[in-house]
């Protein structure tokens, strides 16, 4: 894992985690704006590192990483914690752990509750297509790819780890989500954002948004109608931007 940090040291700290096949420049947007306001710490999650190889192991390794850089360099204080699909549930174990003193959390898409056997087979064979034809240079699976997943701009990014990212990591990667699961085991107070779209494969987003409500009643659940997964966060990110500086400003 390697960690990019933006904005000023002292300022209070924002996280933002990136999603499955996503690099971390997904967020250069949101961190060029909120780098002006927080510190803003962006993780490079093992397996997603460009020009390097590194192995994904569970989603539970990679939180335990952010946990302990936080504690090393800001005393375990994050004032906003955000993360996009997998990123989303890896905030989620953070905040969970209840090692880090989260002011708000921030979810977008993010897959909280067990998927199947059935549809995590799928996504695996899925996402193995995707790295195995991106390695490649498949041109259909390409421009497929950045029509549904990823803007164009960002393509050589992906390209840059996907060269390295082995069948081992994307495995660990979907069998580490599908097997989520959202636990009341700690005292946080943060307040909750989770959003997802209404399109697509959000169905477990939008059961995970309810049940984290259940479980914590302090939750706003605002859904997109017409967005698939991820798509406010990578491809509307001033919407993006917006929605979270109005849901922090109203929880202050």
């Amino acid at each position: 894992m390697k960690f990019h940090l933006f904005g000023e040291n002292n300022n209070k700290v924002m996280v933002l985690i990136h999603g499955v096949l996503t690099p971390w420049q997904i967020w250069q947007e949101h961190f060029e704006y909120f780098s002006q306001q927080y510190c803003v710490v962006v993780p490079a999650l093992d397996g997603h590192i460009e020009n390097e190889q590194s192995e994904f192991s569970s989603p539970d390794d990679e939180a335990n990483k952010i946990i302990e850089f936080l504690k090393e360099n800001f005393s375990g204080n994050v004032y906003a914690l955000c993360g996009v699909s997998m990123g989303g549930a890896i905030a989620y174990k953070i905040f969970e752990s209840g090692e880090i003193n989260v002011e708000h959390l921030i979810l977008d898409g993010a897959p909280l509750l067990p998927a199947g056997k059935i549809p995590a087979a799928f996504m695996e064979r899925s996402y193995q297509s995707i790295i195995r034809k991106s390695k490649l240079r498949d041109k259909k699976t390409l421009d497929s790819f950045k029509k549904y997943f990823l803007p164009e701009k960002y393509l050589d990014s992906f390209l840059n780890f996907a060269d390295k990212m082995s069948e081992i990591s994307v495995s660990n990667m979907v069998k580490g989500v599908c097997v989520m699961r959202i636990c009341n085991n700690n005292s946080n107070n943060a307040s909750i954002l989770f959003m997802h779209g209404t399109s697509g494969n959000e169905i477990l987003s939008r059961k995970s948004a309810k049940k984290l409500k259940a479980v914590y009643p302090r939750t706003e659940i605002r859904s997109f109608d017409g967005y698939s997964h991820g798509e406010l966060a990578i491809y509307h990110p001033a919407d993006w931007i917006k929605e979270v500086e109005t849901f922090i400003s109203a929880a202050e």
